[in-house]
């Protein structure tokens, strides 16, 4: 069973319509990461979405490699991350993911967070590095450049943003010569950013969502007291008893309807599987959709406290919520 593809206006290519992220969240081994692409892959999956900073492209490529799946049926992402921003590091970066991935080109490249940064591994909440600095309009286009060179060298298909906010895009499309087609966002029930994910389809910019079950697992300097669940949401657990499912198909239906391409992650083969076959059968009602509206609480999960730099008030400075961008 193969997924169903998105078409992608601008190039004519198609995407498809649910991929398997791959972000260990600190605590999962490269080599299980590896097995679970493995697995993925069997079942149908083709869309998988990478990244430098993971630190097991070189195991996934491995997978890749031996599949025997035709390249132009895969859909591999990768993004460049917070310590290498500017042009000549952006394609650096791009060529090293290429080599450890074991492919000729990348199907999307993303610029993996709009603030140059770096923090290491199994940090704590509190961790700041004396290098960080806020969004900075010039310095994030010479980092633009370095992607827009990627796709005139024609190794990269497709270059996009993530982590990125309106008031952010709205200063950088302007000055784009190769535009950003997909932009990686947080979404899910509790948090579906509707004004922002408006905005960028009217700008022709196609919405990934990370995060797409409300990220149990995410790292514990992503957890705060306040935070919600969506599987735990009366709503989603209603819908989901109506289908015979598990809430977190429920919440993988409901951003396919929306127009979002999911990016789930599991290591475990029944969960691959059922999140594979959420988005080709059994279809919300648009009763049910509209029900879902009501479960939106502005549930932000990934606050992405470790990025902030000296200056910054509170991890609400990198969202720029009330359109100001924060210096």
């Amino acid at each position: 069973m193969h997924t169903t593809r998105f078409p992608i206006a601008a190039t004519g290519a198609t995407i498809p319509a649910i991929g398997m992220g791959t972000f260990g969240s600190d605590h999962i081994d490269h080599e299980v990461m590896a097995q679970a692409v493995r697995t993925a892959l069997k079942i149908g999956y083709r869309n998988i979405d990478c990244a430098s900073v993971y630190g097991n492209e070189k195991e996934i490529g491995a997978v890749l490699g031996a599949s025997g799946i035709a390249r132009n049926e895969l859909w591999i992402t990768s993004k460049v991350w917070n310590d290498s921003h500017g042009k000549a590091n952006v394609i650096k970066s791009a060529k090293q993911s290429l080599i450890d991935l074991g492919l000729e080109y990348l199907d999307l490249y993303l610029v993996h967070w709009p603030v140059p940064n770096f923090h290491p591994p199994h940090c704590s909440v509190d961790s700041r590095s004396p290098d960080a600095r806020p969004f900075i309009l010039e310095e994030f286009m010479d980092t633009w450049a370095g992607m827009e060179a990627l796709v005139k060298e024609g190794v990269v298909r497709h270059v996009g943003t993530s982590n990125m906010t309106e008031a952010k895009l709205k200063l950088v499309l302007p000055q784009c010569t190769v535009r950003p087609l997909f932009n990686e966002m947080e979404l899910h029930p509790t948090f579906q950013q509707r004004d922002f994910v408006s905005y960028i389809k009217g700008e022709g910019i196609i919405p990934i969502g990370f995060s797409p079950l409300g990220s149990p697992n995410r790292p514990e300097r992503d957890k705060t007291e306040e935070d919600l669940v969506d599987m735990e949401h009366p709503i989603v657990v209603q819908i989901a008893k109506r289908h015979n499912v598990h809430p977190a198909t429920i919440c993988l239906k409901w951003a396919h309807q929306n127009g979002i391409i999911p990016i789930p992650l599991s290591t475990k083969e029944r969960n691959l599987q059922s999140n594979f076959e959420a988005i080709v059968s059994d279809p919300l009602t648009d009763e049910e959709l509209l029900l879902l509206r009501d479960v939106e609480s502005n549930n932000r999960l990934i606050k992405g406290q470790v990025f902030l730099w000296e200056g910054a008030t509170g991890w609400q400075d990198l969202w720029d919520e009330d359109g100001i961008i924060a210096r």
